[in-house]
């Protein structure tokens, strides 16, 4: 846990969330500040920063995130009709929270390139 991390916080109990998902390796909520009609952060217990910074041994939980958001998306009833899985990664790149997280966002249609 990083002591100032917004994120950790959560994981820990110590800021409240709506808790949509929870095991031994990640936590689901929803963003609080939703950019589609379902708008899901699932984000690792263990705190990495970015996924630039993620390392051989994070090889399971990336992995257990991405499986995650697409069980989320079946159990919502959205993954039929798509959605989109996002990792921003570094200020650039549009990261704003640095604890890696995936974006799970659906219930809209989405265009590519994202802007």
């Amino acid at each position: 846990m990083s002591e100032n991390c917004l994120f950790c916080k959560i994981v820990a109990g110590e800021i409240p969330s709506e808790k949509g998902f929870e095991d031994e390796l990640c936590v689901a909520f929803n963003d609080i500040s939703p950019q589609a009609p379902t708008h899901i952060l699932v984000i690792p217990r263990e705190h990495f920063a970015s996924l630039d910074e993620a390392q051989e041994n994070h090889r399971e939980t990336l992995g257990h995130l991405l499986l995650t958001a697409a069980r989320i998306a079946r159990e919502k009833g959205f993954a039929e009709d798509g959605y989109r899985v996002v990792i921003n990664t570094n200020e650039a790149g549009g990261q704003t929270v640095f604890h890696l997280h995936v974006h799970l966002l659906g219930g809209r249609q989405f265009v590519f390139p994202p802007g």
